[in-house]
């Protein structure tokens, strides 16, 4: 069998791969033209490997497999290295000869870029600041001056690294805000990848810093002096304020809103819309706002629906207890 090409299980066609690893798109796998679907070991043991026409490859786990086989379907565009005659690049910059830097793209001055590194057009590299091998700077992505990009990351479009943090301190006699001096750096270590629009504020004094193999969805803000421990997740929207600690493994669900100096142990999950005020202990899941326990969490949600109904029972539970209390002799 020649497979020469991957789908999604609804729109596969006859010489196509997809994948079925969850039981949400049962009537999608059932109905599939695919060729070959990827299938977790439980499902493949059935009908001997196969299912109407359909050969059944059985792996531990089908998304992840899929995954793989997708990188070699779709490998990375490749790159002519050296740097365009329309790229800025100061001569005190560190470019290296296996680098990419495209028309439009800014390296300042003192800044060095890594080994394979690709600055698309746009992209700005500020003064000082450090870009590790095998990163991609995106359209218009930028690095400002100082802070530091670990080797293998991804800033997608418009996504700023380094921006400085929100500090201002109110005078009440001149009735002005005043400025603090963002005087660190954002690191980001390596395997990060930062999606489109999405920032990572400068240290008000020493590092924000994202962990290794993190991955931050579109239009997130990490505020100054944020840490997000190794291999989280942030999905879209959320926000995290200054100088709150994330462990290792954690996932915030989109539009998580987390407040300032607090405490997320490892592995921790906040569900979408999540409103974080207080410190949240390693392994659990939270939800709601303010965010508690997910189980109390989503029988709450319950009660919440039913409310109008229980208020209108409340009311003629107060009504009939006034009339048996008129009824009262003295």
């Amino acid at each position: 069998m020649q497979i020469d090409g991957l789908a999604p299980l609804e729109e596969a066609a006859k010489g196509q791969l997809s994948f079925f690893a969850n039981s949400r798109y049962k009537r999608a796998f059932q109905a599939t033209q695919a060729s070959a679907v990827l299938v977790g070991e439980s499902t493949g043991s059935q009908n001997n490997g196969r299912k109407n026409g359909v050969t059944l490859v059985k792996v531990q786990n089908p998304q992840l497999a899929f995954a793989r086989l997708s990188q070699l379907f779709y490998p990375p565009p490749a790159h002519v290295a050296g740097i365009s005659p329309e790229a800025l690049v100061h001569a005190e910059a560190m470019v290296h000869s296996t680098a990419t830097v495209m028309a439009g793209a800014v390296v300042a001055r003192g800044a060095t870029v890594g080994a394979r590194a690709v600055l698309h057009p746009g992209s700005h590299v500020g003064e000082r600041a450090l870009i590790g091998e095998d990163t991609v700077l995106h359209p218009n992505a930028v690095v400002y001056d100082r802070c530091v990009v670990g080797a293998r990351c991804t800033l997608h479009a418009s996504s700023v690294v380094g921006a400085d943090g929100f500090g201002f301190v109110l005078d009440p006699e001149k009735l002005e805000h005043v400025k603090i001096p963002q005087a660190g750096i954002a690191r980001l270590e390596d395997d990060v990848e930062l999606g489109a629009c999405s920032c990572v504020d400068r240290a008000t004094l020493g590092e924000t810093v994202i962990g290794r193999g993190t991955k931050i969805d579109n239009l997130v803000q990490i505020a100054h002096n944020v840490r997000i421990g190794p291999l989280s997740i942030v999905c879209a929207q959320a926000g995290i304020s200054g100088s709150t600690q994330l462990g290792h493994g954690v996932v915030l669900g989109g539009q998580v809103g987390i407040a300032g100096h607090l405490e997320i142990g490892d592995l921790v999950k906040m569900a979408a819309q999540s409103g974080v005020a207080q410190d949240v202990e390693a392994g659990t899941t939270v939800g709601g706002t303010p965010a508690i326990e997910a189980g109390n969490w989503k029988r709450s949600s319950v009660v919440y629906a039913q409310l109008p109904e229980l208020l209108k029972e409340l009311r003629d539970l107060k009504r009939r207890v006034a009339q048996l209390e008129k009824g009262k002799k003295p």
